[in-house]
């Protein structure tokens, strides 16, 4: 679910203002200028697509994140280990023991800073791609339903609901354009 609403809200942020052209005569008045929204964050948190997706992205993840979670309670473990058994061990043993938890602390964090690292590049990827088809699927409406613009309805106060695509925009997004 995390996964889902960073989508939308990146998804919202990219298309906040992306205005779709259209091309009209040089002498197009404002007042002939018509004007659509979408609200692309209600398209991608109901979308059957982005939900398949993003469990398909947990998935990839899960075993990593299982590892990591199970390295993390181990070290965790072997901390709690050392505080109740560090006074009775010899100064040697101690630092070796301290050492060693360090090095794995050390390693653990290498671990989470590339899984998260390799998260944020498949999530890119994924967005992308959802971007891509979503900016795609608005152009064509556009362009075949003469709006000038192109808004998400986030960043609208008003607009009449003959100007809302949302519902036409969702329709072909999940249906895979």
């Amino acid at each position: 679910m995390k996964i889902m609403k960073k989508m939308s809200i990146m998804a919202g942020a990219l298309l906040l203002v992306a205005g779709v052209g259209v091309s009209q005569a040089a002498d197009t008045s404002m007042s002939s200028i018509k004007v659509a929204v979408v609200n692309v964050q209600k398209v991608l948190q109901e979308s059957p697509r982005v939900t398949e997706l993003s469990k398909k992205l947990e998935g990839q993840f899960k075993a990593r994140q299982t590892s990591i979670g199970n390295e993390q309670k181990s070290l965790e473990a072997a901390l709690e280990a050392f505080k109740k058994e560090a006074p009775t061990m010899s100064q040697k043993d101690r630092d070796a023991t301290q050492k060693k938890l360090s090095d794995d602390r050390a390693t653990l964090v290498k671990k989470v800073v590339a899984y998260q690292q390799d998260l944020q590049k498949e999530q890119g990827k994924i967005m992308q791609g959802i971007m891509g088809d979503l900016n795609s699927i608005v152009s064509k409406m556009a362009k075949s339903q003469s709006f000038s613009l192109v808004l998400d309805s986030q960043a609208v106060v008003f607009a009449a609901d003959e100007s809302d695509l949302t519902k036409d925009v969702a329709k072909q997004f999940n249906a895979g354009s």
